[in-house]
């Protein structure tokens, strides 16, 4: 019912941006939660952020806080990701998903959205 498509990633410098973009299918965009997550090379899959139906509050894992900003445009069915201050270990496929439910511990997002993007790859050198 949702598909989402991914775009922005590629390759950075340490220290440098980057804005990830998720395009969103159907009508019912308004009614999803919308996330960003992320999977380093030989690693599992981790919660990077997620935002509320209306964009109205954000969350963050620790390590991104402060460098990262979620956001979306229901208008447009887009949400987005701003990188800054991005470092090696922020390399990763990073994924949009979308889930019809709130989930108050973070690490049972990575278990339970409804919808996956493909990914796009971001890749920070040192």
């Amino acid at each position: 019912q949702v598909q989402l498509v991914e775009s922005g990633g590629g390759l950075v410098q340490a220290g440098g941006s980057l804005r990830l973009s998720c395009a969103a299918s159907g009508r019912t965009f308004s009614s999803y939660y919308m996330g960003w997550f992320r999977q380093a090379p030989g690693k599992e899959r981790e919660f990077v952020a997620v935002i509320t139906r209306s964009g109205g509050a954000t969350s963050y894992r620790d390590s991104v806080k402060g460098r990262f900003t979620i956001s979306r445009d229901n208008a447009k069915n887009m949400v987005y990701l701003q990188m800054s201050s991005l470092k090696p270990e922020d390399t990763a496929v990073y994924y949009c998903a979308a889930a019809s439910s709130w989930y108050t511990d973070y690490a049972r997002w990575v278990d339970g959205m409804d919808y996956w993007g493909k990914g796009s790859l971001v890749t920070v050198s040192p």
